[in-house]
Parts: C-alpha cells; sequence; structure tokens
C-alpha cells in the first residue's frame, strides 16, 4: 500500500504552501487521480486521517476528482475514452491504442478559511 507514503509527501506539500502563503487553516483538500494512476481513491480516502493527523490538514475534508484516461487509436486516430469503450477504438474496432492521459496524480485545490 504506497498511498500512504503518497499522502505524506502530498501532506508535506501542502504544509510548505501553507508556511509560505502563511495560511492558518485549511478546510478541504481536492486531488485529480487518474483512472490508470497507481492510486486507489478508496484507500486514499481511508488513510487520509492517519496521514494528516498532527499536521494543519488534520480534520479537513478530502476531495477526489477522477480523471478519465484517454487513448489514440494508432490505426485511425480517433480519441476516445479507454475504460468506456473497453480498450476498443469504437471507430474501427483496433485495440492498438496509445495511452495520451489518465495516469496523473494532481493536487487541484486547497481550500483555504
Amino acid at each position: 500500500m504506497h498511498e500512504i507514503g503518497i499522502l505524506m509527501e502530498v501532506v508535506k506539500s501542502v504544509e510548505r504552501f501553507a508556511k509560505e502563503n502563511d495560511v492558518q487553516k485549511i478546510e478541504t483538500l481536492v486531488l485529480q487521480i487518474g483512472e490508470f494512476s497507481s492510486m486507489i481513491p478508496k484507500y486514499m480516502k481511508t488513510l487520509y486521517p492517519v496521514a494528516t493527523e498532527g499536521t494543519i490538514l488534520d480534520g479537513t475534508d478530502l476531495d477526489i476528482e477522477i480523471l478519465p484516461a484517454n487513448g489514440m487509436c494508432k490505426d485511425c486516430k480517433k480519441v476516445f475514452m479507454i475504460t468506456t469503450n473497453n480498450g476498443i477504438c469504437p471507430k474501427c474496432q483496433s485495440n492498438n491504442i496509445e495511452l495520451l492521459n489518465g495516469k496523473e496524480f494532481f493536487i487541484k485545490e486547497i481550500v483555504c478559511c
């Protein structure tokens, strides 16, 4: 379960941001996680209180937005949502695809009070 290590690094980044910007209180942290990233949102939500205990994020809300995995068919160049189409191009039925996005992991927003 590498999610705890990632969350600890996120907490460090947010604390650094808070210190640099004289932020005293944070209400919500918003993360964006790609469908094909190695992060499991359910685990992130479960581990968040542990990772934030005793920090400026202690007691804050965690919102997670899932970013869809998009691919491009290498045969016909159609761009499509991979999971919605089960990895098959909806135009030509090829499975010869290039992943365009879906592995991202971002801190999207830090909602301060």
